[in-house]
């Protein structure tokens, strides 16, 4: 599973939001995340991924961005 499907299926543990509603280009506030909401988002993603989001980054508003930056962080995990 890609980094973009398991944040999809985290979201849909988090918010019961179906799986297949969920695109990867659309902004978070689209599926009813509001801010609230998103911080939550945020939170669950750095628990689930072993990362820390930088508060720089924590501007980013689609699941293709999202996604995007969980791959970056983890590279040196990787390593």
């Amino acid at each position: 599973m890609n980094t973009l499907e398991e944040l999809k299926q985290l979201i849909h543990t988090s918010f019961g939001i179906d799986t297949e509603l969920l695109k990867a280009d659309l902004p978070l506030a689209e599926y009813g995340l509001d801010s609230l909401s998103q911080a939550e988002l945020l939170f669950n993603v750095e628990e689930h991924f072993n990362i820390d989001l930088p508060d720089s980054r924590q501007d980013v508003n689609t699941l293709a961005g999202l996604a995007q930056l969980i791959d970056e962080l983890r590279i040196p995990q990787a390593a």
